[in-house]
Order: C-alpha cells, then sequence, then structure tokens
C-alpha cells in the first residue's frame, strides 16, 4: 500500500503505469508491421493468449507453476515450430529456471544452449523486438556476461524506460560487479517504477540482497519481507531474510525463516544455491562468502 503522501513515488508509478504497455503496444504494432517481410515472425492472437496465461502461470513464482507455464509454451511451440515469439519467450521462462537452480545440471546447460540458439536467431530477425532484447538481456545475466547484458538491458529500455525486468537484470549485473550502491539504486528505481506486474518481487529481492551484501540488516528486512508478500514460495529469499535476522541478533526467527526455505527448496544445499561466481568481482565474492557461512550456520548443507 503506499503512502498518500508519497507524491513522486505515485507520480513515478502513474507515468510508469501509462508508459510500459504503451512501450509493448507500439512494439507489437512495429513487429506486426513487419510481418509480411518475414513469415511466421508475428505474433498471432492465438499466441499472445498462450503467453498471457504462461505469464498468469507463474504470476507468483513456485517450481510447480513453472513446470505449467514450460508446459503450456513447449506445447504451443510444437504446434507452432516457427513462432518467434513463442520461442522466445520459452527461452525467457527457462532462463528463469536457471537463475531458479530449478533444473538438473545436465537440463540447464541444455536450456542454456536452446535459449540462445533461440535468442542469436530472434535477434537477427527482430533486432528492436523488446520481448526479445529483454530476454537477450536475461540470458547474458545468467551466464555470467555482465558487461554484455548491462548493454543488452540498456537497449531494452532504450525501447522502455519503464521495463523494471531490465532494470533487475541491470542490478544483478551491478551486484556481481561490486557496484552495490549502483544496484541499489537501480532496484529503487524499478520498485519506483513498479512495472511489470509479475515481476514485482524481483527487485524487492534484489534490493533485499543487495543490503544483505552491504551489512545493511534493517533495511533487508524491510525489502525481503515486501517481496514474500508478493511471492511466498521461493524459497531464496527466506534464506536472505534469515541472514538478515542472524545478523541483527533475532536468532529464533533466523531458525524458524531458514527452516521455512529449505521446506520450500528441498534439497538445497550451497551449490544449488550460491550464485554462479563466473565472472563475478571479488568485492562481491568476499561479501557472499560471509552469507554463505552464515547460511551454514543456520543449517543449509554444504555439499
Amino acid at each position: 500500500m503506499l503512502d498518500d503522501t508519497d507524491v513522486p513515488l505515485q507520480q513515478s508509478r502513474l507515468a510508469a503505469g501509462i508508459g510500459h504497455p504503451l512501450a509493448v503496444r507500439i512494439g507489437e504494432l512495429l513487429d506486426g508491421n513487419a510481418q509480411s517481410a518475414t513469415p511466421g515472425a508475428g505474433a498471432s492472437h492465438g499466441t499472445n493468449a498462450v503467453i498471457e496465461q504462461a505469464t498468469a502461470a507463474i504470476r507468483q513464482t513456485t517450481h510447480e507453476r513453472f513446470e505449467t507455464a514450460q508446459a503450456m509454451l513447449t506445447r504451443a511451440l510444437a504446434d507452432d515450430p516457427d513462432n518467434i515469439d513463442l520461442a522466445v519467450s520459452l527461452a525467457a521462462l527457462q532462463l528463469r529456471g536457471i537463475q531458479m537452480v530449478w533444473y538438473s545440471p545436465a537440463d540447464s546447460a541444455a536450456a542454456r544452449t536452446s535459449a540462445r540458439a533461440t535468442l542469436e536467431h530472434a535477434l537477427r530477425v527482430k533486432p528492436d523486438s523488446i520481448p526479445v532484447l529483454e530476454a537477450y538481456c536475461r540470458f547474458l545475466n545468467a551466464t555470467n556476461a555482465f558487461v554484455e547484458s548491462l548493454v543488452a538491458c540498456g537497449r531494452t529500455l532504450s525501447l522502455d524506460p519503464w521495463d523494471g525486468i531490465a532494470l533487475y537484470h541491470i542490478g544483478l549485473d551491478q551486484t556481481q560487479l561490486g557496484r552495490f550502491e549502483d544496484a541499489l539504486a537501480t532496484f529503487q528505481q524499478a520498485d519506483r517504477y513498479n512495472t511489470p506486474e509479475v515481476s514485482r518481487w524481483t527487485w524487492l529481492l534484489g534490493a533485499g540482497w543487495v543490503n544483505v551484501l552491504m551489512d545493511r540488516n534493517e533495511d533487508a528486512v524491510r525489502w525481503l519481507q515486501r517481496s514474500i508478500d508478493v511471492t511466498p514460495a521461493s524459497g531464496r529469499t527466506h534464506m536472505l531474510l534469515a541472514v538478515a535476522y542472524l545478523r541483527l541478533g533475532r536468532l529464533d526467527e533466523a531458525r524458524a525463516t531458514m527452516a521455512k526455505a529449505l521446506a520450500l527448496r528441498p534439497g538445497s544445499k550451497v551449490p544449488n544455491v550460491q550464485m554462479p561466481t563466473l565472472n563475478a568481482s571479488e568485492a562481491y565474492l568476499e561479501k557472499d562468502r560471509i552469507i554463505v557461512r552464515q547460511l551454514i550456520e543456520l543449517g543449509l548443507p554444504d555439499s
């Protein structure tokens, strides 16, 4: 609930609430104009319906809902294998699964390979498509190509300045490059816009995470609790919240929150919870090692 006295925030969200769907719609119209030159490249009403239903399925992200959305898009793509919009939507969803560590190592590698091929083809066909650029931005972040991801996400924002998904991934890039204050400002900007609604929990999680990295634990608790209020089933958010509670001396809450995290993500252990370290800065890795030690202290298995 917004504070009625926070006029600048209300103004930002009002502008984003108008600007984001308008930018998306303009992009769709431009894509539509290109259909005649690229058969199979444009989204039909049926394609849009499938993508919208898959998006609705993951509005509150859980592993089960992720699998439902993946099944929808996989079936639709099997019926229309040349449909770029469906392929890009499936690739973006698979990248979400990689980031949430919902694939086995072998399936994760296969998803990465498939997503790369899909997105590189889509970029050749639709170089100015917001969904394609947004998915490529996510792909580069998920594969730890942080500098390249900053560029791709920036291109997305040049077409839709209110794209919270692109802002979220810029914040992740900045975090793992050790630019913590920049990352926090980026996550806060995404929160000021609050679009698209399906991703609201992500920038709240991002802001909480970077506050934990900076040892600002009271601020972290506020951001992480807000993220859990939107999407309570990711598990990773609870783990960070448990660390923040531990640092604040709230030991009973820390242990209870960690127990909740492990119930939400059975089989969790350090290797499948910790973010990949490839290309991460030493400034980030130093802070991350502290978090990992505290997660182990709270009961996360080491291996």
